[in-house]
C-alpha cells in the first residue's frame, strides 16, 4: 500500500514536467509549421517575381531597337561600368553564401563580417547604378525619350529597387543579430534573405547578358 502511495506521489510530482514537455513539443511543432508556411510563401513570392522579370525582359527584347532616331545602347552603355557592377554582385553572392554557412555553424561574428561585406558590395553596386541613371537623365535620356529607354529604365530600375529592399532587409536583420544573437528564427530569416539575394544575382546576370552585352552586337 505504501509503495502504491509513493508511486502516485511520484506521478503527481512528474505531471507538471510532462505537461511542460508536451507544451514545449506543441510549441516547436507550431513554429515548424509556421516556418514551413513562411518558406513556401516566400518561394511563391519568388516565382511571381520571376514572372514579372520575364515580362520585363520580353518587353525589352521587343523594344530594344525602338530608339526613334535617339541614342542606342552601344552609344549609351559603359561596358566597364556594367562589368564592375556584375563583379560586385557576383562577389556579394559569394560572401552571402559564406555568411549563411557561418550562420548555420552559429558563429555570430563571422556572420556579421560576411554579411557586412555583402551589404557593402551591394551598396557599391547600387551606387554605380544610380550614378549611371543620373548621368543618362542629365544628358536628356529619360523614360519618355523612346521605347528602348522606357523598357531599359523599368527593367534595370526594378532590379535596383529589389537590391534596395534587400539591403534594407539585410541591414535590419544584422542589427537584430547584433542585439539578440543567432537565434534559430534569425538563422531561418537569414536563409530566406540569402535565397532572395542569390535570386537577384541570377536576374542581374540575365540583365548583363541581354541588355549590356547585346548592345555590342
Amino acid at each position: 500500500m505504501a509503495e502504491a502511495v509513493a508511486t502516485l506521489e511520484r506521478e503527481e510530482e512528474a505531471a507538471p514536467e510532462v505537461e511542460a514537455k508536451l507544451a514545449e513539443a506543441k510549441l516547436e511543432a507550431h513554429e515548424a509549421a509556421a516556418n514551413d508556411r513562411a518558406t513556401f510563401g516566400f518561394w511563391v513570392y519568388l516565382m511571381t517575381d520571376l514572372l514579372m522579370f520575364s515580362i520585363l525582359f520580353a518587353c525589352f527584347s521587343v523594344l530594344h531597337n525602338n530608339t526613334t532616331g535617339g541614342a542606342t545602347g552601344r552609344e549609351l552603355f559603359s561596358q566597364p561600368v556594367a562589368l564592375t557592377e556584375t563583379l560586385l554582385l557576383l562577389t556579394s553572392s559569394f560572401t552571402c553564401g559564406i555568411g549563411m554557412f557561418r550562420a548555420r555553424q552559429g558563429n555570430k561574428q563571422q556572420v556579421l563580417m560576411w554579411f557586412g561585406i555583402t551589404f557593402l558590395l551591394g551598396l557599391a553596386f547600387l551606387g554605380l547604378e544610380i550614378n549611371e541613371f543620373t548621368k543618362f537623365f542629365r544628358e536628356g535620356h529619360t523614360l519618355q525619350s523612346n521605347g528602348f529607354l522606357s523598357s531599359f529604365f523599368i527593367l534595370v530600375g526594378t532590379h535596383g529597387a529589389h537590391i534596395t529592399s534587400g539591403l534594407l532587409w539585410m541591414g535590419t536583420t544584422l542589427g537584430v543579430v547584433m542585439v539578440r544573437g543567432l537565434k534559430p528564427s534569425l538563422v531561418r530569416k537569414l536563409s530566406l534573405l540569402s535565397l532572395f539575394w542569390h535570386f537577384l544575382d541570377i536576374v542581374w546576370i540575365f540583365i548583363f547578358t541581354i541588355v549590356y552585352l547585346r548592345a555590342l552586337v
